[in-house]
Parts: structure tokens; sequence; C-alpha cells
């Protein structure tokens, strides 16, 4: 296998990938971070599956799906992320599988506290919210200095540690959905462990970009989907209980249809997408012939570093992520520093420039335009996306 920072530049080879995506006429789309392109392969695998099970209907899910097919999905999906299958269950999206694990941790009293930060996904902030309603517990809500840097984020979660002794659960997203941002997983993880404090993390934005290993990070539950860089339908996604942590999440509502001691009765029990589900050999094995995440990875941060090193010091324009390799990843936000409504530059770059991007709020660091470069991203797309955002500055 070619260096990945090498084959990241080869436009060449990645235009014989994006061949294999078949992509409509309009705008380009640098708005990838919200869910991934199938291939034409998968395209055709799911069509075959959907007429297959819509023909043989439950004569095959009974016999062959629920017994067999299921169970080796689970565990090429373990050999995947090099864990134990019976530490994942499948669900529909990663936030499913987050709202199941905040709602059913168990170790919980009242006047307890439980931590998130304003960069959090607004579904992982409502559910923590819901457990100060439902269990008598404080929510405390930090913000993250900006801009930041590897030790200041650390240190803002240690303070937060220091300054709130009843902490026992917090909420922590890998790649923040607004601004891109790479959090110190395995640093952050290590310091709550040493204050006694649960760490949740949503990976939705990681999976198939960044290169992790779980134990490695110190993470025991997490929930992830499989539809933005892992390139599977939409409607799936997992979570993951380490193992020796699984009697700290309670099967869902009461779940049955599993043994207690099964991480599936952590989910509801429901009648799933199977053809989307049945794609999942031929997803993964797509996704390591081109070389994982390693190499989607420089691939993705080779584009973002095009356009975000050719604006950076450009008047008017504040780059969101910090330059540290660790801190990014191919999601990056700016924003506009003379206007107040990112929106309205983003509804330019669309109608004047036939650039597709989202504007993001909600974090203290103010409004911004997100920019995802995809796998059928061109050099090309980002020097177009560079040369909008200095005449718009």
């Amino acid at each position: 296998m070619p260096d990945n920072t090498l084959r990241a530049r080869d436009e060449a080879f990645w235009q014989t990938f994006a061949d294999r995506y078949d992509v409509q006429p309009g705008p380009i789309n640098l708005e990838n971070g919200y869910f991934g392109r199938l291939s034409r392969t998968v395209v055709d695998e799911y069509q075959r599956r959907i007429e297959h099970i819509n023909s043989s209907n439950s004569v095959h899910v009974r016999q062959r799906f629920e017994q067999l097919e299921s169970v080796e999905i689970r565990a090429q999906l373990a050999d995947l992320l090099r864990v134990p299958a019976e530490a994942l269950a499948l669900t529909r999206n990663a936030t499913d599988g987050l709202q199941s694990l905040i709602r059913n941790y168990n170790r919980l009293q009242p006047g307890d506290q439980v931590l998130v930060c304003d960069l959090e996904y607004d579904t992982v902030k409502s559910a923590m919210r819901w457990l100060a309603k439902n269990r008598g517990v404080e929510v405390i809500e930090i913000e993250p200095p900006h801009p930041a840097s590897f030790d200041s984020l650390v240190e803002c979660y240690r303070a937060a540690f220091k300054q709130y002794p009843r902490l026992k659960l917090m909420a922590l997203t890998h790649v923040t959905h607004r601004t891109g941002l790479v959090m110190p997983v395995k640093a952050i993880a290590s310091l709550a462990q040493e204050h006694g404090v649960d760490v949740i993390l949503d990976g939705a934005h990681a999976l198939g970009q960044i290169e992790f290993d779980l134990d490695e990070l110190g993470i025991m539950f997490a929930g992830y989907n499989l539809h933005k860089w892992i390139g599977a339908p939409l409607t799936l996604g997992f979570l993951y209980i380490a193992p020796h942590r699984l009697e700290d999440i309670d099967p869902d509502m009461g779940e049955f249809h599993f043994p207690a001691n099964d991480i599936r009765a952590r989910t509801p029990y429901c009648t799933p997408n199977i053809p989307a589900l049945l794609t999942l050999p031929l997803v993964f094995e797509e996704h390591r012939a081109i070389g994982g995440a390693a190499a989607k990875g420089a691939r993705l941060n080779y584009l973002r570093n095009l356009w975000v090193e050719t604006v950076r010091d450009v008047p008017g324009i504040e780059i969101m992520t910090p330059n540290d390799p660790r801190l990014y990843c191919g999601i990056t936000s700016m924003r506009f520093t003379h206007h107040a409504d990112q929106q309205v530059l983003a509804e330019r770059l669309l109608n004047e420039y036939n650039l597709f991007t989202v504007a993001r709020s909600g974090s203290a660091c103010g409004q911004c335009i997100r920019i995802t470069p995809g796998l059928t991203s061109t050099a090309r797309d980002m020097r177009l996306i560079a040369q909008a955002l200095i005449e718009l500055s």
C-alpha cells in the first residue's frame, strides 16, 4: 500500500475512486459531513437486497438473517473496530445509541452531576438534561476555550473535574459537528477516570476518517453511525459498551428479547432495515480496500488543508479549528469576522459560486460555516472554495 500522505495528493488515483459514485449535476457539495454517498456497487447490492427481502419476506429473515447473517455482520464490524463482538449492538444511528446509553446508565443518584460542553450535539445535550428532570441530577455545562489548543482543552476539563466533585457522568464528542474540532479524547478520558467520571463518547464524525483504538482511548461507552465515512446506507449505527461495564447500562426500558447479559438488550427490539444491514459485508470490504480510515483521513485532511492554508491569514476570515494536526480532521469551519449572520454568506456561496456548505450555530465561539470535503471532492473544488471565501471576505 502506498504511503497515505503521498496517495492523498494523487488526484488521478482519487478520480478513479470518485468514478465509482454517481453524482447529480448541481452545486459542488462541500457538506459531506451530513452523510456519505454509497458507491455504485453498494447501491446495486442494496437494491438487490431490497428485492430479495421483499420477495422472500420473513422466510429468509427468520431462517437466515436472524440466526446467521446478523451474527456474521456484527462479527465483521467487531473485527473492523478490533473489539469483541459482544461489545457491540446495532442501532439506527449514533443518536439512537447515545440516547440509549444516557437514559439507561444506572450509576446516578439524585444530587450527582453530569457534564456537557457547548460543542456537543444538541440531542446529546437534551438527553443529559432529561437526566436532570428524571434522575434528579444537576447538569453542568462548560465552554472550552476558543481558540483552542490541546493543552487548554485538557486543562478546561481538569478544572471542571476539580470544581464539580459530584460529577459522575459526562458526554464527550470525538469530532465536534459544529467546528470540526477533534477533542483530545484519550487525555480527557484519563482525567475523567482519575476523578471517577464515566465518559459517553459521541463518535459520529470520527469513525472512518480517524484511526483510533477504543481500549487505548480509555472509552467504556460510545455511539457511532456507519453512514458518514464508512460508506453504508442510512439507518445504520451501533453502540459500544466495554464488556466488563455492561451491567452499568440497564436493558432498554425492560427489553426482554435478549438476556440481560447481552448488549443487544440495551437497544429497542424492532424490525431493522434488513436490506441495508445486508450491504455491510460489501461496505466493509470496500472501506478496507481503499485503505480504511488511514487513507480516507489522509485524503480528507489534505483537501481540508488546501483551502484552509490558502485563507487562514486573509483579513476578515477566521478558521475555527487550530493548526494542530491532533485537533483537526476533514471537517473544518470558518466565519467571516465582519458579518454577524453567517447563514447569509453560506447562501451567497451557493447562489454566487455554486458551492454548497452549511451554517452552524449554538456554540459559545459563535456562528460559523462548516466546510466538509468528501471522498469525491477534488483539489480543484478546494481552490474554488478558497477563492470564493477570499472574494467574499
